[in-house]
């Protein structure tokens, strides 16, 4: 088995660190491979820390503390881990006891036997609030799939299993934790993406860090996740379609005012004449943005020698390995 590494990001949860770490060490008793847990304490105010420090010392040096300097968010303390993750894949899940550590197995196997790049958790019975949790959930993860593409039931279930050379290589920020899937995509194919039912149990200990707030943010969240899966090296065709369409709405104004001015009609108190001008000049502005867009995106592909394409590491050495075909005289 490949080596595998737990990332748990953690805020203000001190009375489920040694629980968890129980749970986490019961679940992984028989794994074949060696393995490591991280817990990211992102700022928390409680004793936390101390109950993570703690850990290490009961249960060994293979329990990883990273202490944030303040609260980040949870993407961000998830990148963290992400970033200091050793093994060859990677488990992210939460700290509440809520996502069950003994999913895990079942889901690194289907990984590596079925050659996935990331296997998501799907809560199919969500042990939650209806209201509060569960509609708005619900209403999410269809909108997130018709706008992404990926076809996942559970979006915001912690409890995923990735191939770690992938999910390096996507940056998350803000609070886009909940849209890895989609990031994924941008870096393989939905075709190498699976879930996987996972049991779900109701928060015993602590206090959720979650309300119906977060709908709304996942909704301005998946604007930007639209624009960057679609057009991150091709801003200008976003852009370009978006000031085209002004720009055709301002010109059949004004050809149609200016067709009545010519027939003797009068259209300086018109405020049609205002809208068509007001079309044309944004309509300017926004192909101006996406030149801009397009110059911004390549400096960024440049700059940081990214490319636009993402090859699988088995392909890529086989192309590195490639001969030459020689033509005897």
């Amino acid at each position: 088995m490949p080596s595998l590494s737990l990332v748990i990001p953690m805020y203000n949860e001190q009375e489920n660190v040694m629980p968890l770490l129980e749970r986490v060490h019961e679940a992984l008793a028989d794994y074949a491979g060696p393995w490591e847990v991280l817990l990211i304490d992102d700022g928390s105010v409680d004793h936390t820390v101390a109950q993570i420090r703690q850990g290490v010392e009961r249960f060994g040096s293979h329990v990883r503390p990273i202490v944030l300097r303040r609260n980040f968010g949870q993407t961000a303390a998830m990148q963290a881990g992400i970033d200091l993750a050793r093994g060859e894949v990677i488990a992210t899940l939460d700290g509440d006891l809520q996502n069950d550590p003994m999913d895990i197995p079942r889901m690194v196997a289907r990984l590596v036997e079925e050659d996935l790049d990331l296997v998501a958790g799907w809560r199919k019975n969500r042990r939650d609030n209806l209201w509060l949790r569960k509609i708005p959930s619900r209403i999410a993860n269809k909108l997130i799939r018709r706008i992404t593409g990926v076809e996942l039931h559970d979006y915001g279930c912690s409890l995923k299993i990735f191939r770690a050379k992938v999910i390096k290589g996507v940056r998350l920020y803000g609070e886009m934790h909940r849209f890895i899937p989609a990031w994924m995509a941008t870096h393989t194919s939905p075709s190498r993406i699976a879930e996987e039912v996972v049991a779900h149990h109701p928060r015993t200990r602590g206090k959720s860090k979650y309300g119906i707030s977060r709908t709304f943010r996942v909704i301005i969240d998946l604007m930007s996740v639209y624009f960057f899966m679609r057009y991150a090296a091709r801003p200008a065709h976003f852009f370009g379609m978006l000031g085209m369409a002004f720009g055709a709405i301002g010109g059949a104004i004004l050809l149609y005012l200016f067709g009545i001015k010519l027939f003797g009609g009068s259209i300086g108190d018109r405020p049609l004449l205002l809208i068509g001008i007001m079309s044309v000049l944004i309509s300017v502005q926004i192909l101006t943005t996406g030149v801009l867009s397009e110059m911004l995106s390549r400096t960024y592909y440049e700059v940081q020698e990214r490319k636009s394409y993402v090859l699988r590491d088995e392909d890529e050495a086989a192309g590195l390995q490639a001969g030459w075909k020689e033509t005897r005289e």
